[in-house]
């Protein structure tokens, strides 16, 4: 179970806003974050990943308390380590497909499944200038799946995909999420986009 209940001021158009999220995220689902362009979404994710600091609230994931205001308590992003998925992928230029994967993980039985997942087996020696948009896409999901973390944290992780790759990929993605124990929140533009994924839903803004 992951509990959330936090706020932060933002800088809007119009002057600041605040930014309130109170939810309860189920263990084992893949949930979707909706909501107009600027309200705060990657904000969000960002915050509970310990990238930025809410101005009050608590943050308690799997009965660990990772951010609490009252309490003082704020765990660093390495004492958290959810598995990120940036909206500009933020890959590293100079390491191949094997090399983000291995600075992950060790565990070789699981760098080749998660290569067979992302269909990216015969690039393992191409680095990310040499990629398409969407096979970029899927190493940075595939990096942050390495880990194997309790937290998946995606921001329009599918928004370069087609619509076939997308729906295989989600397919996996579930399986994993439940293999791991795990959760996954993802911001999404496009609502529709996990119809039929189990999962709860949040709307911000």
């Amino acid at each position: 179970m992951i509990s959330i209940d936090i706020e932060k001021k933002l800088k809007a158009y119009k002057g600041v806003q605040v930014l309130r999220v109170k939810k309860e995220f189920a263990t084992g689902g893949i949930a979707r974050i909706t909501g107009p362009s600027g309200v705060g979404k990657t904000t969000l994710l960002k915050m509970i990943a310990g990238l930025i600091t809410p101005d009050a609230g608590r943050i308690v994931v799997d009965d660990i308390t990772w951010f609490d205001s009252a309490q003082n308590i704020s765990l660093s992003p390495q004492q958290r380590m959810p598995g990120f998925v940036f909206q500009d992928y933020a890959l590293f230029p100079n390491m191949t497909v094997q090399q983000h994967l291995e600075y992950a993980t060790k565990d070789t039985a699981w760098i080749n499944r998660l290569l067979n997942i992302g269909k990216l087996e015969t690039f393992t020696t191409h680095k990310p200038e040499h990629l398409s948009g969407g096979q970029q896409q899927r190493l940075a999901i595939l990096r942050a799946l390495a880990i194997k973390p309790k937290l998946l944290l995606m921001d329009e992780p599918f928004s370069a995909l087609d619509v076939k790759m997308k729906g295989e990929l989600i397919s996996d993605l579930q399986s994993l999420i439940k293999e791991l124990k795990a959760t996954a929140l993802t911001v999404s533009h496009n609502p529709q986009e996990l119809d039929g994924v189990s999962g709860d839903e949040l709307e911000v803004g």
